[in-house]
Order: C-alpha cells, then sequence, then structure tokens
C-alpha cells in the first residue's frame, strides 16, 4: 500500500489553514502539509461585505479596553465558552499584526493608531477592515508565506475518512478528483479548517463550490455544539454576495416583481411612516444578520418582509440604487432616525439617489458588484434571506481539539461562536484558533502509528468507502431546497420533523457499487451535507425555540397579516448559560445539554506566570 507521511494534516485552504500549517512549519518541530478540494476556492478566499469586518482588542483612540472585557463580550453572545472566548481576546492582536506584518494593509492614521468602527453586537469601536476583500487579502498573504515556507499543498483532494486507532487519530483517506483514486495519508493530528457547512442550504450566500465538511468530523465521532445557530441576511442572488453595511445605509429602493409582472414596493404596503421604514433600511447596514429579538422593533422585519414576498408569495425581490424609495423626488433626511441622519450627515450624504449616496460612501462597493457583471448604477440587484454563517460547529477546548484525540477545528467549523457574536469576530477566532492548535500539536510528542498497524486500519476503513448514491448531484439539489424551506431562518417543527425522516432515509439509501470518479465525488459530497443536515435538523427539533437568527412559527405555521401574530415566542428563553451538544454513533444522532465553561480567573501573578513559563510548565 502506498502512502504519505506527515506529523500533522491540515484540511482546508482558506485563511484559517494556511495559517495553522504556517505555524506549525515555523515552530520547527513537526512536518506538515495541506489537503485541499481547490486551493483557489473556499470562503476566505472568495466572499466579503461592502467592508469585511476584522475584529480584534481596540489599537487606537482613548477608549478604555482590555483582553478581558473583549472576552466578556464575546462569552456574552450566549452560549459561548469562556476559555476560548478568553483565548480570542488575548491572541488577537498578535494574530492582527501577524496579518499586517505578512502585508494585509488595515488602516492606521499618521501616528500608527489602527482606528477602529463599532459592528453590530460590539460596544467598543474594535472592528478594522482592509476593504470588502478582507479575508481575500489574508488568504492571499497566508498562502504566500506558505509558499516561502515551503509547505506541501495536496491539491484537488477530498476529504472522506478519518482514520482512527484505539479512539485517535492515525491517518486520513481522500478521493483525487482527477483520477477517481484514493490517496492515504498517515498522521498523529488533524487540523479540520474546512469552513462552514454552506452545502446544507439552497439558499447561501456562501461562494459556489463550497459545501464544508463537517460531515467529516461528524463520521470520525467528534462532538458538536450549537448547531442550530447560524447567521441569515440579506444577500444578492447572483453574484453571491452580503448586501450589508453601505449598501443598506445609503437607502435603496425594495421592489418585488409578481408572476404577472407587476411591481410591489412592498415596504410602502406594510409601514405606515416612510421615513420609520427607511430609518429601519438604515439600520439593517448595521443590524445585518436577521435576529428574532429585533422583528418587532428593530431592522429584522425587513428580513421578513424580503421572506414573505419570495417564500409566501413567491416573488423575486430587488434592489433598485436608481431611484428613491416610496416614490421621493428628494428624502428629507432630517425626518430620519437621528442616528441614520447624524451618519449620512457626517458622510456628506444627504443628497441624490440611492447610487449616489453609496458612490459617494463606498465607492468599491459600487465597482466591486461592477467586476462581478453588475452595474447597479444602471440595473436591480436580486435578493434574498441566505444563510451566510454557521455560529456552530465542532466543539472544542480551548486549544480547539475536539474530544476525539488528535482532531482538532479552526475557524468557522469550530463551535465557538454561540448565539450572537460581534460583527468580524470570525475572521479572529479563524486566525487565533488555528494558532493554538498549531501551537499545541508542536509541543507534543507522539508517535506515529506503525507502518503495519496502520495498513490494518486502513483497510478495514476502505471498505466503507465503496459508497455509490444514484443521481447524488440532483439529490444534494433536493437536500439543499428541504434545507432552506425548512430548517432556516423561519422554522416550525411539524416540518422539521418530517425533513429529519426524510434525510435520515436518503442517508440509509447508499449502495455499494462501482461507479465513475465524478459519481463518486458526488457521492461523498451528498453524504457529508446529508450527515451535517441531519445533526442540525435533529438539534432543531430539539430546540424547538424562537432565538438568534431563527424563528419557529406556530403549529399550523400559518402567517397573517399582522408580524405580532405570526410567530411563537417563548417566554422562557433558553438559558445563554447552556450549550447543547450532538454526537453520532452507531448510525444514530444524541443530543445533550451542558453548562458553558466560564471565563477563567486564575488570579495570575507575573512572577509564578513567568516561571511556568519559562520551565514550560501548566501550558498545555
Amino acid at each position: 500500500m502506498d502512502f504519505l507521511t506527515f506529523d500533522a494534516l491540515v484540511i482546508g485552504s482558506g485563511a484559517a489553514g494556511f495559517n495553522a500549517a504556517n505555524t506549525i512549519k515555523k515552530l520547527g518541530k513537526k512536518s506538515v502539509a495541506v489537503i485541499t478540494e481547490g486551493v483557489n476556492c473556499g470562503t476566505s478566499r472568495n466572499t466579503g461585505s461592502d467592508k469585511q469586518t476584522y475584529y480584534k482588542l481596540g489599537l487606537g483612540g482613548d477608549s478604555p479596553d482590555s483582553v478581558r472585557k473583549m472576552a466578556q463580550n464575546l462569552f456574552a453572545g450566549g452560549c459561548t465558552d469562556g476559555d476560548t472566548a478568553l483565548c480570542e481576546a488575548a491572541l488577537s492582536v498578535k494574530c492582527f499584526m501577524h496579518l499586517c506584518e505578512l502585508g494585509v494593509e488595515f488602516p492606521c492614521n499618521r501616528y500608527g493608531e489602527y482606528i477602529g468602527y463599532k459592528t453590530d453586537h460590539d460596544p467598543y469601536a474594535r472592528a478594522t477592515s482592509a476593504g470588502p476583500l478582507t479575508s481575500h487579502y489574508m488568504t492571499n498573504a497566508l498562502e504566500a508565506e506558505a509558499k516561502r515556507l515551503e509547505v506541501p499543498v495536496f491539491d484537488g483532494l477530498l476529504a472522506v475518512e478519518i482514520l482512527k486507532h484505539n479512539g485517535e487519530v492515525c491517518g486520513l483517506i481522500c478521493l483525487e478528483k482527477a483520477t477517481g483514486k484514493f490517496r492515504v495519508f498517515r498522521c498523529t493530528d488533524i487540523i479540520l479548517a474546512t469552513g462552514g457547512p454552506a452545502g446544507i442550504y439552497a439558499h447561501s450566500v456562501y461562494p459556489e463550490g463550497h459545501t464544508g465538511s463537517t460531515g467529516l468530523a461528524i463520521k470520525a465521532g467528534a462532538s458538536l455544539q450549537n448547531m442550530t445557530e447560524w447567521q441569515y441576511g440579506l444577500a444578492s442572488v447572483n453574484p453571491r454576495w452580503n448586501v450589508s453595511g453601505t449598501y443598506m445605509q445609503c437607502l435603496p429602493r425594495f421592489v418585488s416583481v409578481d408572476e404577472d409582472g407587476k411591481e410591489h414596493e412592498f415596504l410602502a404596503e406594510f409601514f405606515d411612516d416612510i421615513y420609520g421604514a427607511l430609518s429601519l433600511v438604515f439600520l439593517k447596514g448595521y443590524q445585518w444578520p436577521f435576529d428574532s429579538k429585533k422583528v418587532l422593533e428593530g431592522s429584522s422585519v425587513i428580513d421578513l418582509l424580503v421572506y414573505r414576498e419570495t417564500a409566501i408569495k413567491s416573488r423575486r425581490v430587488y434592489l433598485d440604487f436608481t431611484k428613491n424609495p416610496f416614490g421621493l423626488e428628494k428624502i428629507d433626511f432630517e425626518k430620519l432616525s437621528q442616528e441614520a441622519f447624524l451618519y449620512l450627515n457626517n458622510a456628506f450624504a444627504c443628497f441624490g439617489t440611492p447610487i449616489e449616496r453609496l458612490t459617494k460612501m463606498n465607492a468599491p462597493a459600487v465597482e466591486l458588484y461592477r467586476s462581478k457583471g453588475v452595474d447597479i448604477s444602471k440595473e436591480r440587484l436580486e435578493i434574498a434571506l441566505c444563510a451566510q454563517h454557521s455560529n456552530g460547529g465542532v466543539a472544542v477546548d480551548l486549544w480547539w481539539q475536539s474530544d476525539v484525540k488528535g482532531l482538532f477545528a479552526a475557524g468557522e467549523c469550530a463551535g465557538t461562536h454561540g448565539i450572537t457574536r460581534p460583527g468580524g469576530s470570525a475572521l479572529n477566532a479563524g486566525q487565533v484558533g488555528s494558532y493554538r492548535a498549531a501551537q499545541y500539536i508542536s509541543a507534543q510528542n507522539k508517535e506515529l502509528l506503525s507502518e503495519k498497524e496502520f495498513e490494518s486500519v486502513f483497510e478495514a476503513a476502505l471498505k466503507e468507502q465503496n459508497v455509490f448514491y444514484s443521481n447524488a448531484k440532483a439529490e444534494i439539489a433536493k437536500a439543499q431546497s428541504r434545507m432552506s424551506n425548512t430548517c432556516a431562518a423561519i422554522r416550525n417543527r411539524q416540518a422539521i420533523q418530517t425533513a429529519l425522516e426524510e434525510t435520515l432515509g436518503t442517508i440509509g439509501r447508499f449502495e455499494t457499487a462501482e461507479c465513475t470518479s465524478e459519481e463518486r465525488w458526488n457521492t461523498f459530497k451528498l453524504r457529508d451535507i446529508l450527515l451535517t443536515q441531519a445533526a442540525v435538523l435533529t438539534c432543531a427539533n430539539d430546540m424547538n425555540i424562537s432565538r438568534g437568527s431563527a424563528i419557529y412559527t406556530d403549529e399550523n405555521g400559518a402567517w397573517r397579516n399582522g408580524l405580532d401574530e405570526i410567530f411563537r415566542f417563548s417566554s422562557n428563553e433558553l438559558a445563554a448559560d447552556r450549550i447543547q451538544q450532538i454526537k453520532y454513533a452507531d448510525g444514530k444522532f444524541s443530543t445533550l445539554w451542558r453548562s458553558v465553561r466560564p471565563i477563567p480567573d486564575d488570579g495570575d501573578f507575573f512572577e509564578n506566570v513567568w516561571r511556568s513559563y519559562r520551565e514550560n510548565k501548566n501550558i498545555f
């Protein structure tokens, strides 16, 4: 049997994946390689927003900030573990400055301060941005460093099975897209850095082709947590892109078109106060993710009205930047909320049409769509309420290791965020988590499984890889639509139960058969998507409560004219200090609830920490 040997493997070639591999390589004690389906694919490299946010400790201005304050703000999002929150806060400056040193151009003033701005759930203006393509710039810089460090990258490989011996990671089986053959790796540690499970939804802002590999961890027996917690937001359909920030703050016109081609400016049909409606549209730029707490008193009513037009009335919805909303020739900006007026006034944008205001405030946001073949100065932009980010994922400890020894998760596939999080904290979490995992792996003295024992493990696992599902590609599309219709921002328990039964039934229909390399690839993709969907549906069925970015309808799933009558909210919202976990074993899912781990308070005394650090004690 031919196989390749490395101490550690990193699955994924985004910002978190390259940072993990680079860190292991620089620490110089271990061999490492990157495994990727496509080195130019993935969310880090191919997505963004009007100004994609990176969240870190305050490094400018006079606002008082500290590591503990930032940790508390991350922890306050609910269902978040305090130790990982503290790590993300403590290492945010180190990881941020590393990116700066690699050439990512985060803006600073003439004195060198990295001046920040406030993002959602952020009281300290810690956010910064390198522009709409911040994560793209990060990935490019980290990939360039990987090339300089001569980190091996195996492109065109789909990881399909994590190999274990006595419950610990010992290797990985991959499928080579070009040949349809299996490639086998022997190792002691694996860092999963494959992003969120983007493939489970049809209505998605994730880039085309990015599906994630969360099912890989599920199949390996790793516990997952917070799988019901997602971010959904308004996004353009083609190209897939978030319409947050200034796309909303320029006050565009919302238009739906019915089957007869008739236009409806549907916000005017719902709101009596048009300036109140415009103020909520503006606020949507700040409060971009859909939030169940901001439905009746907040900007998330805009999301629901868009959803009602598309999902219930079967209409297509567009943003029109060429005309002012509600037939207004001129907007009286002083009639907006004070927050909206002051912002637009300070930006010198109290004039003209939406496209003129957008160009004044953020010209790159206009050019971004033009570069993708859409000129929003002349044509309307189709939008929908889409899945944007998973806040749950693999349950990890303070070193980002799962409960499967040797299996780590970093970036969006790690479940460190909880219910809500400050905007931009995901980019920081990916850098911190990948650094922590790499640091831990490099400090351990683990031995590779002998070739004889490894061959035995591989041969046993190989028997399970000869799977086939007829017309898997069509089944993927069917499963994605089912998920978007039953378990996205709007949920109904009866529909979820039906979807879960159908999903589990499909999992049970995989066959053992020979097939083409393309059929095999699609089969493994389908298996991963279905396993992840089943985990999310099981958790959602167990949850059955409106919170975060999800709202449950009443028993009948009925929509009514008044939004205050649409949904059934729980008067006793589940405590944010309890985390829902799920585990897959022997072909079955089981859930449990645990208390969050609090923010550590060790009362550290410098001399004691210094001594432990010198002696490398109490670190790992």
